[in-house]
């Protein structure tokens, strides 16, 4: 009679068999929930070099976006910003035409409350870091309304500089700094102050087209010019002219005209009964029209000076005040920072602005988007609208009107930025160019992201449709497997025999 095995050495075999098959069960399993071949770069097989370089490449593409979707915010809040700071000088400027109905003061407080928006407008923040302070993102770009135009106790701001230089503009006598005299008496004299001083009225030009008079300058130490009228009267309607610069390099002709009225109008001289009392009432009329030149052109021109003082600094230039006394000062000194406010409180370096802050948005490419409060587009505009806003203008004031126009007429032409100027345009066209190159290495990282990943998926990832045709193979082969093995583990010499 035959031996009859036992199932043993053949069960093992079997079990065996079956754990193999539950595992890539399992597998397959995985890989039908994750799409993914393996959990491993070592399951990938020879790919696997391949796969760790593209998914650096991925993440570098997904460092790019990222930085780009950060900058491009950053660039859309400076634009809006910049935007709304154009519109507002625009208002303004509307407001100081001829043709408008604002009133002085209306005007004025249209500048203040311009000047405050725009100064909250440029300590915009995208997330913690101010936008307009250059490379100093941790901190407010401009110092506050209050604190620019009123100081703040130890700190002189923009309306007490604008009130020292008017003094010292106007000088003691008021005419400017300017001294009229008769150095005979058929002759009118016009002569800067001694000693020579920054501030005030510059003689120009002198020119005369009254019948027998003679002028000579400006010329001397200091400079004077005079007209002399000579034996001769001059006749009604014939006209002297006086030019003269202002501080703000505006001039002015102030032209006076011989009448046979007694009762001269402004600008205007009687002829006298002889030409030496002619050259007296000249004289007199110069004084006067003098005295109201400077109170309101000079005025206005000296606000401007002052501001500009005040706005176009930096590191090497710092604000400039009148040294000493006002009224009998002749020079301007440095402001310091415990005694005048500095407006710009952001990083003023000697770099351009747009390199404060750079971004790299691929392999080999950079933009540059920095920008500070104090470029001169945006300082430029500020610092006309802040003359508007802090020129003494009293509600009562004889020559209110006139200084408020003389002003107006100097301001309006600035905010429509003269040539040579930068532009808050300008600003924005170069923030676009860095808007346009982000637009465009973001499509090029999306169209290079897709590409990529389906060059990963098609070698890490696996399909659906054919997995799934395994599974069902590997548990029907499982089930028979399972019933065979059954059935030997149920086999006995008695079911044998």
């Amino acid at each position: 009679m035959a031996a009859v095995g036992g199932v043993g050495a053949r069960s093992l075999l079997l079990t065996k068999s079956l754990v193999d098959m539950r595992t890539q069960l399992g597998d397959l399993q995985r890989q039908m929930a994750t799409g993914k071949k393996s959990d491993t770069y070592a399951g990938i097989g020879i790919d696997r070099g391949l796969t760790v370089g593209l998914r650096s490449h991925l993440s570098a593409l997904q460092s790019y976006g990222d930085s780009i979707t950060n900058v491009d915010v950053r660039l859309k809040l400076a634009q809006t910003t910049l935007s709304r700071v154009d519109e507002l000088g625009r208002q303004v400027k509307a407001a100081t035409a001829p043709a408008s109905t604002s009133s002085p003061q209306m005007t004025q407080q249209l500048a203040v409350s311009s000047l405050g928006e725009i100064l909250g407008l440029l300590n915009t923040q995208a997330g913690d870091r101010y936008l307009f302070s250059g490379q100093a993102s941790d901190q407010p770009s401009v110092e506050t309304l209050e604190h620019i135009l009123d100081g703040d106790g130890a700190r002189a701001g923009l309306k007490q500089i604008i009130s020292e230089r008017n003094q010292a503009d106007l000088g003691a006598s008021g005419l400017g700094r300017l001294n009229v005299s008769a150095p005979s008496l058929t002759s009118v004299q016009l002569a800067e102050e001694a000693p020579p001083t920054v501030f005030g009225f510059k003689l120009t030009s002198i020119a005369s087209g009254l019948t027998g008079s003679t002028v000579t300058g400006p010329a001397g130490v200091p400079p004077a010019m005079s007209v002399d009228l000579g034996a001769t009267n001059p006749t009604a309607g014939e006209t002297v002219k006086f030019t003269l610069a202002l501080p703000d390099g505006s001039s002015e002709t102030l032209t006076l005209t011989a009448t046979a009225s007694a009762t001269p109008g402004p600008n205007e001289f009687t002829i006298g009964a002889s030409s030496d009392l002619t050259a007296a009432n000249l004289q007199t009329a110069l004084t006067t029209s003098l005295g109201d030149l400077a109170d309101t052109a000079l005025t206005a021109a000296s606000a401007r000076a002052a501001s500009e003082d005040f706005f176009n600094i930096d590191a090497a230039n710092p604000p400039q005040r009148v040294a000493g006394s006002p009224l009998t000062a002749t020079v301007l000194t440095n402001g310091t920072p415990a005694n005048t406010v500095t407006w710009y409180t952001g990083e003023a370096g000697s770099t351009s602005a747009r390199s404060t802050a750079t971004a790299k948005v691929d392999q080999s490419i950079s933009v540059s988007y920095g920008t500070r409060a104090n470029e001169e587009g945006i300082r430029w505009q500020i610092q006309q609208i802040a003359t508007l806003a802090a020129i003494p203008l009293p509600a009562a004031g004889p020559n209110t009107d006139a200084i408020s126009a003389e002003l107006n007429e100097r301001i309006r032409p600035d905010l429509d930025v003269p040539p040579g100027t930068q532009s808050i345009e300008a600003i924005q066209a170069e923030l676009a160019g860095a808007q346009t190159t982000l637009a465009a290495a973001k499509d090029r990282h999306t169209q290079t992201n897709a590409t990529l990943s389906d060059f990963l998926q098609n070698i890490e990832g696996v399909s659906n449709e054919e997995v799934a045709a395994q599974i069902m193979a590997m548990q029907t082969t499982l089930q028979a497997t399972l019933q065979t093995t059954a059935m030997l583990y149920q086999t006995s010499i008695l079911k044998y025999l």
